[in-house]
């Protein structure tokens, strides 16, 4: 499926498993939409603000969080992370319920937690999504799917209650292959931006004005038409943080060696993280890497 057209879903039961800056308001969308959510967090009191705003239900364990529930919605941290909250949520769900994933993690851990799923007779749908907290917040997120198509379409209903675009790219783990691609795509720009900005900076030019001109050309695109103004001001206390892009881009690189294919610039780019991180900058937005070239 391609462009989601936001058409109603049946009221559902469902969990949602990690409230951070992503599921939060995922996780609202889904109690706005009329569905009936129960939500766990590993710190209760992000689930009791979470209530506060949006209703619903606070569950003490992810297990009872997925009980009775028809989809089980995760966004986590990282492949360790997943394997403990998924293996608690499945002692709690019932035969027929799908897990869906939202987390980057992993190809391997996806189909690793997929095959147990099926074993226990629930459906498993790999689903990291792109769009950051803006999107999240805005119900505009583009989510990346692998999984069996008829668990897939099962629910792409309900995460359209915060999708732009949701589609099924392929078995499990397609998901997440795509959401690594995504993501050396935008590690490739961020530092195509920050080299242009910084060059200009340092030949004299109005770096505002040059995007301007050139956002509307061939160089245009959604790093530059949405961080040019903060990375030329310095501001990056925001976003997307650079310790989760190295997380990513570790899953990245990970992959390429399984399944050999090159990822050069990639490899760099991710040393040029590394850079920030010992600047201090590990938990700034991933637009700091101009600060490097300062």
């Amino acid at each position: 499926m391609g462009e989601t057209t936001k058409k109603e879903a049946a009221m559902a039961r469902v969990a949602f498993l990690g409230l951070g800056v992503m599921g939060f308001p995922m996780a609202g969308h889904l109690a706005a939409k009329g569905h009936e959510v129960t939500v766990w967090n590993r710190t209760a009191s992000k689930a009791e603000v979470w209530m506060a705003r949006h209703g619903g239900r606070q569950a003490a364990t992810a297990a009872e969080a997925a009980r009775g529930a028809e989809f089980v919605f995760a966004c986590v941290g990282n492949d360790d992370d997943l394997r403990q909250v998924a293996r608690a949520a499945f002692a709690g769900m019932s035969a027929g319920a799908v897990f869906v994933d939202h987390t980057t993690v992993s190809a391997k851990v996806t189909r690793e937690l997929a095959a147990e799923a099926a074993g226990l007779g629930f459906g498993f749908v790999d689903a990291p999504v792109s769009g950051g907290q803006a999107g999240a917040e805005n119900g505009a997120l583009s989510i990346m799917c692998g999984g069996p198509e008829a668990e897939y379409l099962r629910a792409e209903p309900v995460m359209a209650s915060y999708a732009r675009v949701c589609r099924r790219l392929g078995e499990s783990g397609a998901g997440q292959i795509a959401k690594m691609m995504n993501q050396i795509c935008i590690a490739g720009l961020v530092q195509g931006l920050s080299e242009a900005l910084a060059f200009g900076e340092k030949a004299g030019m109005d770096g505002a004005a040059v995007v301007e001109v050139i956002s509307q050309g061939a160089a245009g695109s959604w790093q530059m038409a949405n961080r040019h103004k903060t990375m030329l001001e310095g501001k990056f206390d925001f976003g997307f943080a650079v310790d989760w892009m190295r997380k990513d881009l570790k899953i990245c690189l990970e992959a390429a060696d399984e399944v050999g294919a090159s990822l050069p610039v990639t490899a760099l780019i991710d040393q040029f993280y590394k850079d920030v991180q010992a600047m201090g900058g590990g938990r700034g937005d991933t637009s700091s890497l101009i600060r490097r070239l300062r």
